[in-house]
């Protein structure tokens, strides 16, 4: 570097007073030029970079506060929600326990009116039994009753003869006759 530094002040390098002209030599050049931008940046740009780090500092922490209330705010909002579905799990609980309840009532007495009708049927069904049995037997009794008396007509018609069957008529009239009397 010192042989850059010793180029850059002799005053060979130098071109002559009334010309213009480039030096060349990078590495005599950059660091002085580099040097000035760098001094000239922080002595005017220092307010200008303050400021903008401020700004940046004051937005950061605004930004952090924000986040912060936000965060507050969504754990208020989380721990009511909780509470809300708390209750709610209290009241399904309870409409499930009902529900349930309810459900055995009403799954009881459609038992209850379920036996309740099989045993009407059930009777109805036995009275139906017992009137149709007490037909059927009089039905068998009234043909038996008519076969017996046409039996016992034609045996009679057969047997008799007319003097015969006036004086059973006369006789059954007069048993009637007496029962009669007797009833009076």
């Amino acid at each position: 570097m010192k042989n850059g530094t010793d180029s850059f002040l002799s005053l060979g390098h130098w071109p002559s007073a009334g010309s213009f002209g480039f030096n060349t030599d990078i590495l005599a050049t950059n660091p002085i030029n580099l040097s000035v931008v760098l001094g000239v940046l922080i002595f005017f740009g220092k307010g200008v970079l303050n400021d903008l780090l401020d700004n940046r500092k004051q937005r950061i922490l605004s930004t952090i506060r924000n986040s912060e209330e936000l965060r507050r705010g969504a754990i208020e909002q989380l721990e009511r929600a909780r509470t809300r579905l708390w209750k709610v799990e209290i009241e399904a609980d309870e409409y499930r326990m009902n529900g349930y309840s309810e459900i055995e009532r009403e799954k009881e007495n459609l038992i209850n009116a379920t036996c309740d009708t099989l045993e009407r049927l059930e009777n109805y069904k036995n009275e139906t039994l017992h009137f149709e049995q007490q037909r059927a037997i009089n039905q068998v009794r009234q043909r038996v009753f008519q076969q017996a008396l046409q039996g016992a007509l034609g045996t009679l018609n057969s047997c008799l003869n007319s003097e015969l069957h006036f004086r059973t008529i006369r006789a059954n009239i007069g048993i009637l006759g007496a029962m009669e009397e007797i009833t009076d």
